[in-house]
Protein backbone atom coordinates (compact mmCIF):
# COMPACT_ATOMS: atom_id res chain seq x y z
CA UNK A 1 0.00 0.00 0.00
CA UNK A 2 1.27 3.33 -0.90
CA UNK A 3 1.29 6.19 1.53
CA UNK A 4 -0.85 9.32 0.77
CA UNK A 5 1.36 12.07 -0.75
CA UNK A 6 1.41 15.53 -0.57
CA UNK A 7 1.75 18.65 -3.54
CA UNK A 8 5.46 17.72 -3.52
CA UNK A 9 5.41 14.14 -4.08
CA UNK A 10 6.54 13.17 -0.04
CA UNK A 11 4.34 10.96 2.03
CA UNK A 12 1.99 13.32 4.17
CA UNK A 13 2.12 11.25 6.88
CA UNK A 14 6.11 13.30 7.08
CA UNK A 15 4.30 16.33 7.68
CA UNK A 16 0.92 15.18 9.41
CA UNK A 17 2.88 14.31 12.65
CA UNK A 18 4.38 18.35 12.76
CA UNK A 19 3.37 20.18 15.51
CA UNK A 20 4.01 24.06 15.56
CA UNK A 21 4.27 25.32 19.00
CA UNK A 22 5.25 28.49 20.99
CA UNK A 23 8.64 28.09 22.47
CA UNK A 24 8.05 27.92 26.37
CA UNK A 25 10.69 30.02 28.51
CA UNK A 26 12.54 26.50 28.77
CA UNK A 27 13.18 25.77 25.50
CA UNK A 28 15.36 29.21 24.07
CA UNK A 29 18.15 26.72 24.72
CA UNK A 30 16.95 25.02 22.09
CA UNK A 31 16.36 27.89 19.57
CA UNK A 32 19.79 29.05 20.51
CA UNK A 33 21.60 25.71 19.29
CA UNK A 34 19.02 25.48 16.08
CA UNK A 35 20.26 29.27 15.77
CA UNK A 36 23.74 27.93 14.79
CA UNK A 37 22.64 25.81 12.13
CA UNK A 38 20.08 28.61 10.71
CA UNK A 39 23.58 30.92 11.14
CA UNK A 40 25.48 28.69 9.09
CA UNK A 41 22.79 27.86 6.18
CA UNK A 42 23.50 31.93 5.89
CA UNK A 43 27.17 32.10 6.10
CA UNK A 44 27.67 31.88 2.39
CA UNK A 45 24.75 34.41 1.65
CA UNK A 46 26.42 37.06 4.42
CA UNK A 47 29.30 36.10 4.40
CA UNK A 48 29.25 35.05 7.70
CA UNK A 49 32.00 33.15 10.10
CA UNK A 50 31.99 32.04 13.76
CA UNK A 51 33.91 34.10 16.18
CA UNK A 52 36.04 33.23 18.48
CA UNK A 53 34.10 30.92 20.90
CA UNK A 54 33.30 28.98 17.73
CA UNK A 55 30.15 30.13 17.37
CA UNK A 56 27.95 32.15 15.01
CA UNK A 57 26.68 35.62 16.54
CA UNK A 58 23.28 35.27 18.16
CA UNK A 59 22.74 38.63 20.00
CA UNK A 60 19.18 39.16 18.13
CA UNK A 61 17.72 36.32 20.27
CA UNK A 62 18.33 37.97 23.39
CA UNK A 63 15.82 40.38 22.35
CA UNK A 64 13.07 37.37 22.60
CA UNK A 65 10.76 36.40 24.65
CA UNK A 66 9.06 39.68 24.62
CA UNK A 67 5.80 41.54 24.72
CA UNK A 68 7.00 42.54 20.98
CA UNK A 69 8.17 39.08 19.90
CA UNK A 70 7.79 35.49 20.21
CA UNK A 71 9.35 32.27 18.61
CA UNK A 72 7.87 28.77 17.42
CA UNK A 73 9.42 25.17 17.15
CA UNK A 74 8.14 22.80 14.92
CA UNK A 75 8.29 19.31 15.95
CA UNK A 76 8.31 15.86 14.85
CA UNK A 77 9.05 12.55 15.80
CA UNK A 78 12.83 11.60 14.90
CA UNK A 79 12.96 8.84 12.83
CA UNK A 80 15.25 6.66 14.44
CA UNK A 81 14.00 7.26 18.31
CA UNK A 82 10.02 8.44 17.39
CA UNK A 83 10.86 11.55 20.23
CA UNK A 84 9.64 14.75 19.29
CA UNK A 85 12.70 16.74 18.15
CA UNK A 86 12.77 19.87 16.89
CA UNK A 87 12.83 20.46 12.98
CA UNK A 88 12.41 24.11 12.54
CA UNK A 89 12.07 27.46 14.11
CA UNK A 90 10.30 30.92 13.10
CA UNK A 91 11.18 33.78 15.86
CA UNK A 92 8.19 36.91 14.78
CA UNK A 93 9.03 40.66 16.34
CA UNK A 94 6.83 43.59 16.01
CA UNK A 95 3.75 42.47 17.73
CA UNK A 96 2.64 45.48 19.52
CA UNK A 97 3.43 47.15 16.66
CA UNK A 98 1.95 47.96 12.99
CA UNK A 99 3.38 45.21 10.81
CA UNK A 100 5.03 41.96 12.48
CA UNK A 101 7.93 40.51 10.62
CA UNK A 102 9.50 37.10 10.56
CA UNK A 103 12.88 38.08 12.18
CA UNK A 104 14.21 34.81 11.32
CA UNK A 105 13.15 31.43 10.22
CA UNK A 106 14.61 28.25 9.54
CA UNK A 107 13.97 24.18 9.00
CA UNK A 108 16.61 21.04 9.01
CA UNK A 109 17.57 20.46 5.26
CA UNK A 110 16.32 16.76 6.00
CA UNK A 111 12.82 17.94 6.39
CA UNK A 112 13.20 20.36 4.08
CA UNK A 113 11.13 19.93 0.73
CA UNK A 114 8.17 18.11 2.00
CA UNK A 115 5.92 20.51 3.13
CA UNK A 116 7.38 21.08 6.81
CA UNK A 117 8.22 24.57 6.07
CA UNK A 118 5.15 25.56 4.58
CA UNK A 119 3.22 24.41 7.48
CA UNK A 120 5.13 26.19 9.98
CA UNK A 121 5.44 29.11 8.54
CA UNK A 122 1.34 29.39 7.54
CA UNK A 123 0.66 28.80 10.92
CA UNK A 124 2.83 30.88 12.36
CA UNK A 125 1.71 33.72 10.09
CA UNK A 126 -1.96 33.03 11.37
CA UNK A 127 -1.41 33.42 14.27
CA UNK A 128 -0.82 36.88 14.20
CA UNK A 129 -3.18 38.74 12.24
CA UNK A 130 -2.51 42.07 10.69
CA UNK A 131 -0.06 43.30 8.04
CA UNK A 132 3.46 40.95 7.85
CA UNK A 133 6.99 42.17 6.54
CA UNK A 134 9.20 38.99 4.97
CA UNK A 135 13.01 39.93 4.17
CA UNK A 136 15.06 37.96 2.69
CA UNK A 137 19.09 38.32 0.85
CA UNK A 138 19.32 38.83 -2.45
CA UNK A 139 21.61 35.94 -3.12
CA UNK A 140 19.51 33.73 -1.16
CA UNK A 141 17.57 32.31 -3.82
CA UNK A 142 15.85 29.37 -2.24
CA UNK A 143 14.48 31.70 0.32
CA UNK A 144 13.32 34.09 -1.98
CA UNK A 145 10.90 31.34 -4.48
CA UNK A 146 9.99 29.78 -0.77
CA UNK A 147 8.51 33.33 0.44
CA UNK A 148 6.84 33.75 -2.29
CA UNK A 149 5.18 30.84 -2.59
CA UNK A 150 4.08 31.16 0.78
CA UNK A 151 2.96 34.59 0.50
CA UNK A 152 0.51 33.69 -2.17
CA UNK A 153 -0.77 31.00 0.13
CA UNK A 154 -1.15 33.18 3.36
CA UNK A 155 -2.23 36.27 1.71
CA UNK A 156 -3.03 35.70 -2.00
CA UNK A 157 -1.81 36.27 -5.08
CA UNK A 158 -2.59 40.27 -5.05
CA UNK A 159 -2.44 40.62 -1.88
CA UNK A 160 1.43 41.44 -1.34
CA UNK A 161 4.38 43.13 -2.66
CA UNK A 162 8.20 43.21 -3.05
CA UNK A 163 10.67 45.50 -3.44
CA UNK A 164 14.32 45.71 -2.96
CA UNK A 165 15.98 47.70 -0.46
CA UNK A 166 19.08 48.47 0.35
CA UNK A 167 20.97 46.96 3.21
CA UNK A 168 21.97 49.55 5.94
CA UNK A 169 25.69 50.12 6.11
CA UNK A 170 26.94 47.81 3.15
CA UNK A 171 26.28 49.16 0.41
CA UNK A 172 28.62 46.57 -1.63
CA UNK A 173 26.05 44.13 -1.06
CA UNK A 174 23.22 43.67 -3.37
CA UNK A 175 19.25 44.76 -1.77
CA UNK A 176 17.66 42.83 0.43
CA UNK A 177 13.88 41.46 -0.65
CA UNK A 178 10.97 42.63 1.10
CA UNK A 179 8.03 41.20 0.93
CA UNK A 180 4.92 42.99 2.49
CA UNK A 181 1.21 42.17 2.72
CA UNK A 182 -0.89 45.58 1.20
Amino acid sequence: MVAAQNHSGTPRALTSKLTVVPVADDQWGIVAWLWQAYRHDLATVVNGLPYADGRYQCRELSQFPSADGAGYIAWRPHPNTGEDAPIGFAVIDGLQGPRRSVAAFWVAPAARRNGAGRTLALDVLARHPGPWTIAFQHDNTGAGDFWRRTADAAFGNSCWSEEQRPVPGKLAVPPDHWIETT
